[in-house]
């Protein structure tokens, strides 16, 4: 279909919990399908809808398996369980990105397993069982819908760096964004 520009961090959209999907319409397909080409175009692993501005509660993802099997799909009107969180230091195995934060790595704790729940573009409820990182990724996808981003949940010496970038990259506020497959933040940032 379409790659749409992806908004950055301080766009409203982002900052405000995502509305509930109730219409299983060739808009919605389209929508997804956007969404895919988009996340694709980024790349990226997962891709929520209000990171293309649009406030609805859906997100895609597209990460293969131990076996490297394909896992890719949509998540519509989404709940999300994890097992409790393991505190323990942080590592860079833990570091994560996020195309709304675009060329940033910052280590966030994460729940090392999760139950997704959610309906398919057609309204079918599903039910997926991840660990690792897909369930780091549906995570962080279901984080967007709620209006956080992952910089929102990092420890306070994260948050200081992610904060500082954020004032030096002219981010924070509404309106900016960017085009994958066009612009190339992800080269700026490094």
């Amino acid at each position: 279909m379409a790659v749409r520009p992806i908004v950055i961090s301080g766009s409203l959209v982002l900052h405000t919990p995502a509305g509930r999907v109730d219409k299983f319409d060739t808009e919605l397909a389209h929508l997804i399908e956007d969404m895919l080409d988009t996340m694709d175009a980024a790349p990226g692993v997962g891709l929520a809808a209000p990171q293309i501005g649009v406030s609805a509660q859906v997100f895609v993802y597209d990460y293969p398996d131990d076996d490297g099997n394909p896992r890719r799909g949509a998540a519509v009107n989404p709940e999300l369980f994890m097992t409790p969180l393991e505190i323990r230091d942080v590592t860079e195995e833990d570091e994560e990105g996020c195309l709304s934060f675009p060329g940033e790595r910052f280590a966030l704790l994460r729940a090392s397993r999760a139950i997704l729940r959610a309906q398919d573009v057609h309204g079918k409820s599903f039910e997926i069982e991840c660990d690792g990182w897909f369930a780091r990724i549906m995570q962080h996808e279901f984080d967007h819908l709620l209006g956080y981003l992952y910089i929102d949940r990092l420890d306070a010496s994260e948050a200081k760096l992610a904060a500082k970038t954020e004032r030096k990259r002219g981010w924070g506020k509404p309106g900016l964004s960017w085009m994958p497959g066009v612009d190339n933040l992800e080269d700026e940032a490094r």
